[in-house]
């Protein structure tokens, strides 16, 4: 690696090789590499690469499962994934990391987009490489790997509409990042760290790095699954991984039906990301490792993953201290109420958070979209002009896209997406805080809030929700009543209209009750004429059920 005056991650290599020489730093199945092992990999797969013909500058795009597969092809490019990555950023190329749950189309308009001049893939996505080279398709590609893993300087960030952008980050980004990971979270050179996330999404890297910065042992696994995560839980002593609320919900529902302890006891460290965890989630989840620290953070691709963290549970405070989501019941006091939205924490110290209108960095009753800047900004999109920035080229802010205001203790609540608002009766209403306003009753466990096209007021709001066990759903009318635990779409008006949220913002009678078949429901991508539902992120699993409106209207329920 030629002498760098800036911020490279693979500045972290010579710490590894001194204080983890002879100690596990890589446990993927049976197989284990010590410290003095990874860093010999790497820089024997840079010379490798560079003798390929992968010079700097030159993409790489990554198609692979987390965890090390056997290679087929070229000889000297094994079964290294991590250290194909940093290999690819030691001679200084650019990883461009595909998405394995894409579609062939999708991963090639990616491609498409990119020009990488290798693809690397798994046994898992090999299909992808043998259908380019049949069609021929791509000119840019000379080289094809068969191997194993990923991580990046850009990503391919897929959005729910168009196609895949290319989002450049650079190595300064992903440096301070990851140390904003581990001084907030904690990591450290006695941590075994498992990769839960896939390293082709900006969490995922990030949190790969900031074990490699701190030194710590990373754990590897194919993707995710409940019942493998707590069999490695318990056979390497995990203390910290990450997780978005899906995973968190699969892990609670495989306790349960499995009636077995979890195995959690070793672990110290989660952190959340990907949408917030509900109250019930936090509570089930400290249950299930009583000694960990549980945060949550706030980010996006674009700003190289978390722009804010905070603490929902923290086990030296459990027996004294009131729960976080209780704490910011209590500051959500009338003097803002009105403004909304779901608290998502504070920045750290190296990231600028401002609301868009607003005179300051710091305004309490000022609502509108979120911007940021620093050294964690991505550098741009991928061969493209887009504007993404507000102010000028020494003043620049990038957009999030986000809706929200800060709080005179520099916290930062999240309203809504601008893009996922929903137009009904010329009123703006932002399905996040309707959702957290229906997640606090009682009766419901999980529930996202769509807009559903109707004629008259352009869109109708309408919540899909989950009711929780031991309670009813009606359909007809009923007293608002807590004793009797029903739940019916009057209730839920009801209970939005005592929690003073907008006329506007309360759900029609149009309601979906999504009852649960199974222990763990599942809510689909749907069409409804004329136009299609986007499901956003939420509380539920990631695998999904037809769910859909007749054309008068009418809900119509998942049985």
């Amino acid at each position: 690696m030629a002498a760098q005056s800036r911020g490279h991650i693979c500045h972290c290599l010579g710490r590894i090789e001194a204080v983890r020489r002879d100690s596990p730093v890589v446990i993927s199945g049976l197989r284990r590499r010590t410290g003095g092992e990874l860093v010999k990999g790497v820089r024997s797969l840079a010379r490798g690469l560079a003798d390929s013909g992968v010079a700097r500058g030159d993409v790489v795009a990554v198609a692979a499962l987390n965890r090390y597969s056997t290679a087929l092809s070229i000889e000297l490019l094994r079964d290294r994934y991590m250290e194909l990555f940093l290999a690819i950023s030691y001679v200084g190329g650019i990883v461009a990391p595909l998405n394995h749950r894409w579609s062939f189309e999708e991963a090639r308009m990616a491609m498409e987009l990119v020009k990488p001049k290798m693809l690397a893939v798994d046994e898992y996505c090999s299909p992808w490489a043998v259908e380019l080279q049949t069609s021929d398709s791509l000119s840019s590609i000379k080289l094809y790997l068969l191997t194993g893993e990923s991580s990046s300087s850009f990503n391919c960030n897929h959005r729910t509409t168009g196609k895949p952008k290319g989002v450049k980050i650079s190595h300064t980004a992903l440096i301070v990042q990851s140390l904003a990971k581990i001084a907030i979270v904690g990591y450290g050179d006695d941590d075994v760290y498992l990769h839960t996330a896939p390293l082709c999404h900006i969490g995922g890297i990030t949190s790969c790095i900031a074990m490699l910065l701190a030194g710590g042992c990373h754990v590897f696994i194919p993707k995710f699954d409940a019942k493998l995560t707590f069999e490695e839980i318990k056979n390497h002593q995990v203390t910290s991984f990450i997780t978005v609320p899906a995973m968190m919900s699969d892990l609670i529902s495989f306790v349960r039906k499995s009636n077995m302890l979890s195995d959690g006891e070793t672990v110290r460290k989660i952190l959340n990301g990907g949408g917030g965890l509900s109250e019930e989630l936090t509570k089930c989840a400290s249950h299930l490792f009583p000694h960990a620290k549980i945060l949550s953070a706030y980010g996006m691709t674009e700003a190289c993953s978390s722009l804010s963290f905070m603490t929902l549970f923290d086990p030296m405070f459990k027996k004294s201290s009131a729960s976080f989501h209780d704490k910011i019941n209590v500051e959500a006091d009338s003097r803002h109420h009105h403004l909304g939205g779901v608290c998502v924490g504070k920045p750290p110290p190296h990231i600028e958070l401002k609301i868009s209108g607003s005179s300051d960095n710091c305004c309490t009753s000022f609502v509108g979209n979120i911007l940021t800047r620093g050294l964690h900004v991505m550098v741009g999109y991928w061969n493209s002009t887009e504007v993404i920035m507000e102010g000028s080229a020494e003043n620049r802010w990038l957009d999030t896209g986000d809706i929200g205001w800060l709080d005179g203790k520099g916290d930062l609540w999240l309203v809504g997406r601008e893009k996922g608002r929903i137009k009904t009766g010329g009123e703006n209403v932002y399905p996040e805080e309707v959702e957290a306003v229906l997640s606090q009753h009682p009766g419901v466990s999980r529930v996202v809030v769509i807009g559903v096209p109707d004629i008259r007021f352009t869109e109708k709001v309408v919540a899909c929700l989950n009711i929780k066990e031991g309670w009813k759903w009606v359909d007809h009318s009923s007293k608002y009543s807590l004793e009797a635990k029903e739940v019916s779409p009057e209730i839920l008006q009801e209970h939005c209209r005592q929690s003073n949220l907008s006329r506007s913002s309360v759900p029609s009678t149009s309601l979906m009750s999504i009852r649960e078949q199974y222990d763990m429901p599942y809510l689909k991508q749907t069409l409804s004429s004329p136009k299609t539902l986007l499901m956003r992120n939420s509380n539920l699993s990631p695998e999904w059920t037809d769910c859909s409106v007749d054309p008068q209207g009418r809900n119509r329920y998942l049985m």
